[in-house]
């Protein structure tokens, strides 16, 4: 005849750890499909039209205006 009393000590706690190794797992799981995804969305991060777009121009100075006096100043050397 089968023993009706509830399962040994050992037997709960290799239950119990199975069920945490099972939930720590999962984190780990969930975290690297996180990570995944927040890498994917880096890599691509817009929908066709909403990128933007970047122009690259050089830029030449615009040519000066000749100095409209012309002064000189001469002095004496001192002895």
């Amino acid at each position: 005849m089968p023993s009706l009393e509830h399962p040994t000590p050992r037997r709960r706690r290799g239950r119990a750890a199975l069920r945490w190794g099972l939930g720590v797992l999962l984190v780990a799981v969930v975290f690297a499909l996180g990570i995944a995804l927040g890498e994917a969305l880096h890599d691509n991060p817009g929908s066709g039209g909403s990128r933007s777009r970047t122009y690259v121009r050089t830029l030449r100075p615009l040519p000066l205006a000749p100095a409209p006096l012309t002064v000189t100043v001469t002095t004496a050397a001192r002895p």
